[in-house]
């Protein structure tokens, strides 16, 4: 069970969210596996016994805290209103998510591994990731309609597998250590990303990214 904070007291929201955020930093610092839930009571300040008003499990704030993980990753790789060139909108989108990447990505490593032996965390993995697949889909599903992208390819599948190209890199270059600067690693995601579904830059992308 978690309780959810929109039905709780002022009070009771801020306890909340002091607990997700203790645990956050719980599973950051000390892996998964070592994290106690009397190690989050104490990051936040509470009684055992008051950590259970929210959670019934260290599990259950585990989700709640990837959950909450992919949301600020999603908001944060959002593109604002501009630029409104294609091409420069998915140069934008990348070089954000990267960013974003580099600020959660421990956790969202941590989910990958607590997937591989527990179906609740595959299940959260996936509803977590189709945030950006349906993202990417709905976008390329516009430029095909505007006659900018090719009209053959599956909107879903080709985000799947274009995001999963990105999302690989992100891991090898900030997790593992490839070397390589953010200009040129946004500059050959954006191209890759853009020939694949057909999409043509203008004359000025083309002399950026050439």
């Amino acid at each position: 069970m978690i309780v959810r904070s929109e039905v709780l007291t002022g009070r009771g929201r801020r306890t909340r969210a002091a607990l997700v955020e203790a645990g956050r930093e719980a599973f950051e610092t000390q892996g998964y596996d070592a994290v106690r839930i009397d190690d989050v009571c104490a990051r936040a300040g509470v009684s055992h016994g008051t950590f259970y008003t929210y959670f019934d499990s260290k599990e259950a704030l585990f989700g709640e805290v990837a959950g909450a993980v992919v949301g600020a990753m999603f908001a944060a790789s959002v593109v604002g209103p501009a630029p409104d060139e294609p091409y420069a909108r998915i140069e934008a989108a990348n070089r954000l998510y990267l960013r974003a990447w580099a600020a959660n990505s421990r956790l969202v490593r941590m989910l990958e591994h607590a997937a591989s032996d527990d179906d609740r965390f595959g299940r959260l993995l996936l509803e977590l990731r189709e945030v950006f697949v349906r993202r990417g889909a709905d976008g390329l599903r516009r430029l095909q309609e505007q006659g900018l992208a090719d009209p053959a390819l599956d909107p879903r599948l080709t985000a799947i597998m274009l995001g999963g190209m990105v999302e690989h890199f992100a891991h090898v270059w900030l997790d593992l250590g490839e070397q390589a600067d953010e200009e040129t690693a946004v500059a050959l995601l954006t191209k890759l990303w853009a020939r694949a579904i057909g999409l043509t830059p203008t004359s000025t992308e083309r002399e950026e990214v050439g």
